[in-house]
């Protein structure tokens, strides 16, 4: 089964007990909009991994280090869509990186017992570089 979600939720509280694959997700772009992956850290699997254009990362400790740089980089980040299924998570969204154009990007978080197992993030890095 899956569920819809169109972004700019209003999520107001950073408890994370209980928090479905889609509030998860949620939390992961609210951290990003706040700079701050630290929020995350708790949802985290031991054996977290992130793979995109740009990198791959393996573990929470590695994972927290490159969303930080990531986020630290972006201008913006827009939700454009969500779609959920019960352990699965994509967000389609419009990021943009400093003075470059904004790419749309797809991102596939994969949750385990209320922990990010994966990320997956595909997109067209061709703006970053022009």
């Amino acid at each position: 089964m899956f569920y819809f979600y169109s972004g700019n939720s209003e999520h107001t509280s950073m408890n994370t007990s209980g928090m479905t694959p889609a509030t998860i997700a949620e939390l992961y772009f609210e951290c990003w909009a706040a700079g701050d992956p630290e929020p995350l850290r708790d949802l985290l699997h031991s054996n977290v991994t992130f793979d995109g254009a740009l990198g791959s990362t393996r573990g929470p400790e590695e994972f927290l280090e490159g969303l930080a740089g990531m986020f630290a980089a972006t201008t913006s980040n827009v939700v454009r869509l969500r779609l959920a299924s019960d352990e699965d998570v994509v967000t389609w969204s419009e990021l943009q990186i400093g003075g470059k154009a904004p790419m749309q990007v797809a991102n596939w978080t994969h949750v385990e017992n209320g922990r990010i197992v994966a990320v997956r993030a595909t997109f067209d890095p061709r703006p970053i570089f022009a």
